[in-house]
């Protein structure tokens, strides 16, 4: 039986809005900068208040999406070792969070450390999430943060500061290539 969080039934969003904010994150800190350059801060304000209602659902399940690639990932990496993802990746990702308490307050670690378990057992973190209803504005950093952990964390296990972001641009179309089709067969 199919879950209603499987992810052939989750958007995709836009993935490479979201990828570049990850990027962005991981070139100021492997930069050795503390803080993002003022430039670069200004063009992701400018970007993001640009964005419309649906564009920033877009980039939200965009960044869920990423979430799901990178646990998939970290899964297969994983069971190469037999070893489980959540054993291993959880407690690091969840000790990280509690050292950030002004990005990340306490009381959403609960849904991210969710969000990322269920991307690890193969269900789409944005449906998982959309069970207890829409998103908050107190979670929209967490996810950002999240997303960049997990990809700070395979960046470290493959010992190359770029892996997870080529990891996902060589999965994404390029400008030819149509999209894949979406395999669920329902309408919307």
């Amino acid at each position: 039986m199919s879950s209603p969080c499987d992810p052939k039934h989750a958007p995709a969003g836009d993935v490479g809005a979201a990828l570049m904010m990850v990027d962005s994150q991981l070139k100021t800190v492997h930069g050795g900068k503390t803080e993002v350059d003022p430039e670069q801060r200004a063009l992701m304000d400018q970007f993001t208040a640009s964005l419309g209602p649906r564009e920033a659902d877009a980039v939200l399940d965009g960044t869920c999406t990423l979430i799901y690639m990178f646990m998939k990932w970290l899964r297969m990496a994983h069971e190469d070792h037999d070893r489980d993802v959540i054993e291993y990746v959880v407690p690091n990702l969840v000790a990280t969070m509690r050292m950030m308490p002004i990005s990340v307050r306490p009381e959403v670690i609960p849904t991210m450390t969710g969000l990322v378990v269920a991307a690890g057992t193969g269900l789409s973190p944005n449906l998982w999430r959309m069970q207890y209803g829409y998103w908050t504005e107190e979670e929209m950093t967490p996810l950002e943060v999240t997303a960049f952990l997990l990809a700070e964390h395979i960046n470290r296990i493959t010992e190359d500061p770029d892996f997870a972001v080529r990891l996902i641009a060589e999965a994404l179309p390029g400008p030819d290539e149509e999209p894949p089709a979406r395999r669920d067969d329902t309408a919307s």
